[in-house]
């Protein structure tokens, strides 16, 4: 299975790179220094994942990957300005990312809000453009931009800046205006459906308290942990499988497998991105490591300690590639990646 996902990315990464090589190419009346910024910014080595869920669920649902590559690449502008926004003084305040100086540290800050801003539209003008009939490119058209937005990637951004600020309990406006990524994971796929964790935070944790959301349940800091990262990461990731399967014209109950996997990668994903931060080696994750504990932001290893959390995203990964075992062969590389996400060190 390992093998398949590695063919994969050998056979279509160049492409990948190719396609967004060509999508930032300068545009006529483009100034030069921002072409340069946004090319700095998208090229940079990466794993690009989202832009291979997009393909890869395309081929699940028996279409050709290379019809979706309008959506691949742009799933991965958005998600390379969200990363330049994120590195900025006023957020992060990173100075490394992908290995290499961040956006703003070779371009100032001015600049690089500038090249995230031009990447997010290019986005959209990529997907207006590359996708056909029209009404396919617009309805993929909404749902990048209700995962990229203010119930989805934004929004998220906004309450990991909350809980770095209060790391023991939301802001009222936090919970009294949001039901904890419920929204988002529905408005990135339209019949997904909820995964609450059942799971209670362990009493050690300096972070046990229990919390009321909009709708009147309490949620243990774990599961507020768990909604932040069903906008910040997991909108995405769940707007990437949607796109390849509306390329692919797959049916409902494809999308809705591809849903579930989603929601279980993605937590998957993030879980394993708190640990690299804990025990992982800088020069192979490409940015600035042991920083998450020094903010005081909430991550799984410090809620559930580290065995636990691997432990978690192993029990997530399994049910990822349990998702998706209906499709039978054709999700054998989705599956793949799900195994991935558990191993890889950037």
């Amino acid at each position: 299975m390992k093998e398949t996902f590695e063919q994969f990315a050998r056979q279509w990464g160049p492409r990948i790179e190719a396609a967004l090589e060509q999508a930032v190419a300068g545009a006529s009346g483009c100034p030069e220094i921002l072409h340069e910024a946004m090319h700095y910014a998208l090229l940079g080595p990466g794993k690009r994942l989202r832009p291979m869920l997009v393909l890869l669920a395309a081929e699940a649902c028996g279409g050709e990957p290379q019809r979706a590559m309008p959506a691949a690449c742009a799933v991965e502008m958005v998600h390379a300005y969200s990363l330049v926004h994120d590195d900025l003084p006023a957020m992060d305040n990173d100075d490394l990312r992908r290995g290499r100086p961040t956006c703003h540290k070779v371009f100032g800050d001015a600049l690089a809000i500038l090249a995230g801003d031009a990447l997010l539209t290019l986005a959209f003008e990529t997907l207006a453009k590359g996708i056909s009939p029209p009404e396919r490119a617009a309805l993929c058209c909404t749902v990048l931009a209700e995962a990229a937005g203010r119930a989805g990637l934004v929004g998220g951004q906004v309450d990991d800046l909350v809980a770095q600020k209060h790391p023991s309990l939301p802001s009222k406006v936090f919970y009294e205006n949001n039901s904890f990524g419920e929204e988002a994971s529905e408005s990135a796929s339209t019949d997904c459906r909820s995964h609450p964790t059942g799971r209670e935070t362990p009493s050690a944790s300096p972070h046990v308290n229990t919390i009321t959301g909009r709708k009147g349940n309490p949620l243990s800091a774990v599961e507020y942990l768990e909604s932040i990262h069903r906008r910040k990461t997991g909108a995405m990731i769940l707007a990437s499988l949607r796109l390849g399967a509306l390329a692919a014209g797959a049916s409902a109950a494809e999308e809705q497998m591809l849903a579930d996997y989603g929601q279980a990668l993605g937590l998957a994903f993030q879980i394993v991105d708190d640990l690299l931060d804990v025990r992982g080696e800088e020069s192979q994750v490409g940015k600035r490591l042991r920083k998450d504990a020094a903010q005081g932001k909430l991550t799984f290893p410090g809620l559930l300690g580290q065995e636990e959390s691997l432990r978690r995203a192993q029990r997530l990964a399994d049910e990822a590639v349990e998702a998706v075992s209906p499709m039978g062969d054709r999700a054998c590389r989705l599956q793949a990646l799900a195994r991935y996400v558990l191993e890889r060190t950037r």
